[in-house]
């Protein structure tokens, strides 16, 4: 199967597990930090931050053979994000720098691939090109569909004015919103995170008979325990961008309530402009982004983790939260695997005083505390990368042969 994926999303963990599972032909990416892409490197002006994001995308254990990469196309990629000056502008970057990596893939060849593996919104061309070819055909849905994403967002918007600066029109998300229909098309199979990406698939219109719910994985570079029980403010901690995607109000209105009983602590750049920041400020640390390595940091001094996030895929920083041994309040909205009332509580979107109910009642019920935290680790180790890329070669499997049979029986 040929991977083609901008970035190096979960530590390139898809072609990882084909790789290793005999089924890998080619991965295409933008960039991978091998020795020649070092001399690109070395001839341009990186920022020193993002030099070292790039430092970090090595695909361990994929051959140099199997492995194409443009290191000019990554870089012209990534100033024309940084040159952007309105979200229409940055929806455009993403849209040429999607059918500008289907070109290059198609115009260097698919080998000896029977199958592509792409992502939403960077695969239409090739999914075009592969499915004429009859090759099996991937996809993976990363987040809500477009569609439901800004959506969600507007109503927030129009919900918390002066909370985030006005997006303005965007005439090409349109366009955006119909390339992931087109790819949802041209898939044999779509791979989803979560039901809720999933049921957002199906309310856009989408063949939701072809989607397969696949939770992610995540390998603790820490070893916790579970917490225990103390007699100190229960310490709350927030990742991501402290932004209205992530439920921010939400956070700011829980951590008012529970004033007293609680200590507030988010990690992520901050998306507010300065008013809504420093009203958060005054009841919520504002710690800012911090390098990955540091995360264990923070979910070490946490008690719970809170994600009320109105619009994701499946989050990241849940699955970490699990093997931190922090119980998990969040809502359907972030399509985590919590467990409500087991090694967490799933609450509904845009709700404060659910949150805050929750939080109460981990703070005045220790024991509570201490059997969610055990159960969430617990709850950790049936996803880790490991488990995930069983569930994924299922799927992918599982699909293919239904897809032979299907071409079997209508064949005279």
């Amino acid at each position: 199967m040929l991977v083609a994926q901008l970035g190096a999303r979960m530590h390139y963990a898809v072609p990882r597990i084909l790789e290793a599972a005999g089924m890998l032909e080619r991965l295409y990416t933008d960039f991978a930090a091998t020795e020649g892409a070092w001399k690109v490197l070395s001839a341009v002006a990186w920022p020193n931050g993002l030099l070292a994001r790039m430092a970090a995308r090595a695909p361990e254990g994929i051959p140099a053979r199997k492995l194409t990469h443009w290191p000019g196309f990554a870089f012209e990629y990534n100033l024309r994000q940084r040159r952007a000056r309105s979200p229409a502008e940055l929806t455009r970057v993403h849209l040429w720098a999607g059918r500008e990596f289907c070109r290059r893939i198609v115009r260097h060849g698919l080998g000896g691939a029977t199958g592509v593996y792409t992502f939403n919104s960077a695969g239409l061309e090739l999914l075009e090109h592969a499915r004429a070819r009859g090759l099996f055909c991937v996809m993976e849905q990363t987040i809500a569909p477009a569609e439901i994403e800004d959506r969600l967002l507007a109503e927030e918007q129009d919900a918390f004015p002066g909370w985030e600066r006005p997006a303005g029109p965007d005439r090409y998300r349109a366009e955006f919103a119909a390339r992931e229909r087109a790819e949802w098309n041209c898939a044999e199979l779509i791979l989803c995170g979560s039901d809720f990406v999933r049921q957002g698939i199906a309310a856009c219109g989408g063949p939701i008979e072809r989607c397969r719910v696949v939770p992610y994985g995540f390998d603790p570079p820490w070893q916790a325990t579970p917490k225990t029980a103390c007699v100190r403010e229960l310490r709350v901690l927030v990742a991501g961008a402290v932004g209205l995607r992530k439920g921010a109000p939400y956070v700011l209105r829980a951590a008012e309530v529970t004033k007293g009983i609680s200590q507030f602590r988010w990690v992520g750049p901050v998306a507010l402009l300065e008013n809504a920041a420093a009203e958060m400020r005054r009841h919520v640390d504002l710690v800012g982004a911090v390098p990955r390595p540091q995360m264990a940091e923070h979910y070490g001094w946490a008690d719970v983790f809170l994600l009320p996030s109105i619009c994701e895929g499946s989050a990241t920083v849940c699955y970490e939260a699990l093997a931190a041994g922090l119980p998990v309040i969040t809502t359907p909205n972030a399509g985590s695997v919590v467990r409500d009332g087991v090694d967490g509580f799933i609450v509904p979107i845009r709700d404060a005083e659910a949150i805050a109910e929750k939080l109460e009642l981990l703070a005045h019920d220790r024991d509570l505390l201490a059997w969610m935290s055990a159960n969430a680790l617990a709850r950790s180790r049936e996803f880790t990368v490991e488990k995930y890329g069983e569930r994924l070669l299922a799927a992918i499997r599982g699909a293919q042969a239904n897809d032979q049979a299907t071409l079997a029986a209508n064949t005279p």
